[in-house]
């Protein structure tokens, strides 16, 4: 096997997103209600795998422009990547369904979600990608929609309730922080894609304003991100097994302070992304071993 293969499928799929993906969707579901959301899990990555692959086919020319390891695939497939991308998500909902049909609506909210995403289906032929805004908060949705709704839907119909410490109020502090940190990677990508983004006239924060702005509001939201986490520990909303999941913006800010000045590469996304599904694995570890500041609670 080419050693070239195992990259060229990690870059088709995004598999570093769909590791972030999967890795929060275990997170949150276990911070809520004690108990891994194992079935949602690994619809979530399922889901993510093929929305980035679909994405991929019509995102060839502008990731040409940035270097993307698999476009050319992408290209030269295209027609057999769709069909087959669309075949198994056919067949996955009829599937899923049938044994988690608490799922099925928010899979099709989130699909419907990146189809238009990737597709011109808005009025006047448009794409929610060429929507200037509207791009970075549909994927921060459709994360939301992931990382909170399955994993929340999938244990609560399954009979397992929310934890007392952790208040509805709490919840949506949490989804609050999500988004807001979600959003900082959105303009972090975005900064990478610059050029190919200009050539194909995307109107993301970079392009429009520059990346200086760009550079600002990923602070500006990292920040956000961690107050929203100091404020509800602050307020009794959310525990501090939760709340200390703010430190993570401020060790991205660190990061970005870092690595902004000469640019930002495709290889730091994927860094980054890694390093942040990698954060709720040391999360795991923490809590598994009983370290300070665990919650103490069972294992499951």
């Amino acid at each position: 096997m080419s050693p070239r293969l195992p990259l060229l499928a990690a870059s088709l799929g995004r598999l570093h997103i769909v590791a972030i993906a999967t890795a929060a969707c275990l997170t949150f579901g276990w911070m809520f209600t004690g108990r891994w959301p194992l079935l949602a899990a690994g619809v979530a990555a399922l889901d993510w795998f093929l929305v980035n692959l679909l994405n991929r086919t019509v995102d060839v020319p502008e990731d040409r422009a940035n270097a993307v390891l698999a476009a050319e695939v992408a290209s030269r497939h295209r027609r057999a990547l769709v069909a087959a991308g669309l075949a198994v998500l056919v067949l996955s909902l009829v599937a899923i369904h049938l044994v988690a049909p608490e799922l099925t609506g928010w899979r099709i909210a989130g699909h419907l979600l990146g189809l238009a995403y990737n597709w011109p289906l808005l009025p006047g032929r448009r794409r929610i990608k060429h929507l200037y805004g509207w791009k970075n908060l549909a994927s921060a949705a459709g994360m939301g929609i992931t990382v909170f709704a399955y994993p929340l839907v999938s244990l609560l119909s399954g009979g397992a309730p929310l934890l007392s410490d952790v208040p509805p109020a709490g919840i949506g502090a949490a989804l609050g922080f999500f988004l807001a940190f979600e959003l900082s990677y959105e303009v972090i990508y975005d900064l990478r894609d610059r050029e190919g983004d200009a050539q194909r006239r995307i109107p993301t924060l970079p392009v429009v304003h520059g990346s200086r702005a760009a550079g600002r509001v990923v602070l500006g939201l990292l920040a956000l991100a961690a107050s929203l986490m100091v404020v509800a520990w602050a307020t009794s909303l959310l525990p501090w097994r939760i709340a200390v999941m703010g430190l993570a913006p401020l060790l991205q800010a660190a990061w970005f302070l870092r690595v902004a000045p000469r640019g930002i590469r495709g290889v730091d996304c994927v860094v980054i992304t890694w390093a942040g599904a990698g954060l709720f694995a040391v999360y795991h570890a923490w809590e598994a071993l009983g370290l300070p500041c665990a919650s103490g609670r069972p294992w499951p």
